[in-house]
């Protein structure tokens, strides 16, 4: 009897995890601020309760949808209210400027020295003089603006006009041609297996990946190991 109340309060739980995490969206994993981190550690604590309450998993099925509720609220309060979004949020906050270190910015960051040269370097910035303006963002990570004699050489610095590129369609995945996306680029089977023909292959199912170059019709194959 045990062992099937542990299925089903696991079952349960990863069920009331994954409609939560859907309803929180994507910034859970990709944009985590202060909040969110502690708030998703949270979640996933009262999950694991939730797995393993075999008496009342009522308790922590409740405690996990109130967080997913507060979370949604300040979340519908940022969007909605602006001015409520440094309270929820945090603001961004300069810690060097034109050659000069901000010590007040960094103790309201918490961040020593030592860190913030660490999160330079992480950027590829080991010079400070290469720096015009660092930013420590809301959500911990560092933003770099570089003067203007580091920053990279454009087609626009060079007055070259550059063509416009596109994001490569995936025609063949794990040996099998998708056909949707071979529609989507108006092409058919015949196009395709005279492409891999031209390249040494046999068949779609020697290919790993297949993406397809709409601007310069190509077709780039990487073979099965």
């Amino acid at each position: 009897m045990n062992i099937l109340k542990v299925i089903f309060t696991s079952i349960l739980s990863v069920i009331a995890l994954f409609i939560i995490t859907k309803l929180m969206g994507h910034k859970q994993v990709a944009q985590l601020d202060f909040f969110d981190y502690v708030c998703g550690i949270t979640i996933g604590s009262i999950g694991a309760e939730l797995a393993t309450e075999l008496e009342e998993p009522l308790q922590p099925l409740i405690a996990l949808v109130i967080y997913c509720i507060a979370s949604l609220l300040l979340s519908l309060a940022s969007h909605k209210l602006p001015r409520t979004r440094k309270y929820i949020n945090g603001t961004p906050t300069i810690l060097f400027n034109s050659g000069k270190l901000y010590r007040k910015n960094l103790k309201q960051a918490k961040i020593d020295l030592s860190e913030f040269l660490l999160l330079c370097r992480e950027q590829g910035y080991f010079d400070l003089d290469e720096i015009q303006t660092a930013v420590f963002e809301h959500n911990g990570k560092l933003s770099i603006l570089p003067k203007a004699a580091s920053r990279p050489v454009t087609p626009m610095d060079l007055k070259i006009t550059a063509k416009a590129t596109h994001i490569g369609t995936e025609l063949i995945m794990d040996g099998r041609i998708m056909g949707e996306n071979l529609s989507r680029c108006g092409r058919d089977k015949k196009w395709l297996n005279e492409k891999l023909r031209l390249q040494g292959y046999d068949s779609a199912r020697d290919i790993l990946l297949g993406i397809y170059q709409k601007e310069t019709d190509t077709l780039s194959l990487y073979p099965l190991s």
